[in-house]
């Protein structure tokens, strides 16, 4: 093995999720592999129930069953659901990563008893605390989600959003444990100027984290979250514990929804039926926007990767949005010397599914190979997972993927969706990488 002869990144059609493969070929024809993510909360409709442990056995194929790097950018479902229980995970499991890789925020030693008294806890531990709260209001929102559905009084399409912000927030308790013990080495909990540069796992490769600072670093990750969060998400989380039932701790996708008394009758008044709406409405919205909430600050725990092979570099940011963002670009003591490297990114996975707040335009507007040159042999390349739909509104223009995003990254790029990809037996898009 001497240097890296080609790379091939395979974007897998999860629909609203992430599954990327590296594929890194040597001129002696050894080749090593990097997972990066491996998550959905909504398939496409085309997709059969079988599409995670598909795309799993088709990662075992490519890496001809060994993988030398795993990366669960952040605890997201949409990012890391396929490592769970089931046939998927199983399979990951089997490849045997060398080494897994996942944000500081997933340290078990951060983990912290939520009932310690307030002061007692370092910030980063508080943060960790204040997640593990927001996943149990997770949990409630999405059985409240459920429930309101099976009523006739309430909107379908609303029910259906919450419960699915309320299940792309929830904490998937067998993925993070496997995640944890899953790698031959000790799991890595990185954070910002960390180098996971390692000849002997992934030689010619130079691997720089940007993302997620620490609070040391950015006590703005936790912007979201610091209003007395620590109080606030305790309360919040004991909420979603009584609203889901079955495992409604927050720690799984699969808490069933059975009201606490189901045979109980409840009388309600004529004159008062037209209130009942009303009042589901407002609940429903203050769900809604407290789970907003929760996206951000996970969203803002993301890895930032940006990898280096010879004079290529490729950035996969995550779900990364302006707070974890700010710090590599404008904050960081060495902030000029990053935002000069990310001008020469030559390969761009969008972060968060194509939102309009994870493509900064400081960053976006700071890459050297955007082109409208459809034959610019180096034109920027840029790749999206995504499924419309799901989240936002074009009515509000926070639909994911935003329109206008979407526009410049085809207008300005060599750009390429997972949406386009969604064939049974060929579910992905292949991105060939050059290598300068």
């Amino acid at each position: 093995m001497t240097e890296v002869a080609s790379a091939r990144l395979r974007a897998y059609n999860v629909g609203f999720g992430d599954c990327l493969l590296l594929t890194l070929t040597y001129t002696d024809n050894d080749r090593r592999s990097i997972l990066i993510d491996f998550g959905s909360t909504q398939m496409p409709r085309s997709a059969p129930p079988s599409r995670m442990a598909d795309v799993a056995a088709d990662i075992r194929t490519q890496t001809d069953g060994h993988l030398d790097m795993v990366v669960a950018t952040h605890r997201h479902a949409d990012h890391i659901s396929g490592f769970g229980s089931g046939p998927s995970g199983d399979i990951i499991e089997a490849l045997r990563p060398g080494v897994v890789v996942q944000p500081w925020t997933e340290a078990p030693d951060l983990a912290t008893n939520a009932t310690a008294p307030r002061g007692t806890r370092t910030r980063d531990a508080m943060l960790a605390a204040t997640m593990n709260e927001m996943h149990s209001f997770a949990a409630g929102a999405r059985a409240e989600g459920r429930r309101l559905k099976q009523g006739n009084d309430f909107p379908a399409v609303v029910a259906d959003k919450l419960a699915f912000l309320g299940e792309t927030n929830l904490k998937n308790k067998a993925a993070v444990t496997r995640l944890m013990k899953m790698g031959a080495r000790d799991a890595i909990y990185t954070k910002f100027g960390d180098d996971l540069t390692d000849p002997t796992l992934i030689p010619g490769v130079k691997i720089s984290v940007l993302g997620p600072p620490t609070l040391a670093q950015a006590p703005s990750i936790a912007r979201q979250a610091r209003t007395d969060a620590d109080e606030f998400w305790h309360l919040a989380g004991a909420w979603g514990m009584a609203a889901a039932t079955g495992d409604a701790s927050g720690l799984d996708l699969n808490a069933v929804v059975a009201p606490l008394f189901p045979d109980a009758v409840v009388d309600l008044p004529k004159e008062a039926e037209w209130l009942v709406p009303r009042i589901n409405r407002a609940y429903v919205s203050g769900m809604m926007s407290l789970l907003r909430v929760m996206d951000g600050v996970l969203n803002n725990t993301s890895v930032i990767l940006l990898i280096q092979i010879a004079g290529t570099r490729l950035l996969f940011p995550g779900d990364a949005q302006i707070e974890n963002w700010s710090y590599a670009l404008f904050d960081a003591p060495n902030s000029e010397a990053i935002r000069a490297e990310l001008a020469d990114t030559h390969l761009y996975k969008v972060g968060h599914h194509g939102s309009l707040n994870a493509t900064p335009k400081t960053l976006w507007n700071h890459f050297e190979h955007r082109s409208t040159n459809g034959r610019d042999p180096r034109r920027l390349i840029s790749v999206v997972s995504t499924l419309a739909g799901k989240h936002g509104t074009p009515q509000s223009r926070t639909e994911v993927p935003r329109k206008t995003l979407l526009a410049e990254l085809e207008a300005k790029s060599e750009f390429h969706s997972t949406q386009d990809h969604s064939a049974a037996k060929r579910p992905w898009v292949d991105v060939d990488v050059p290598i300068y």
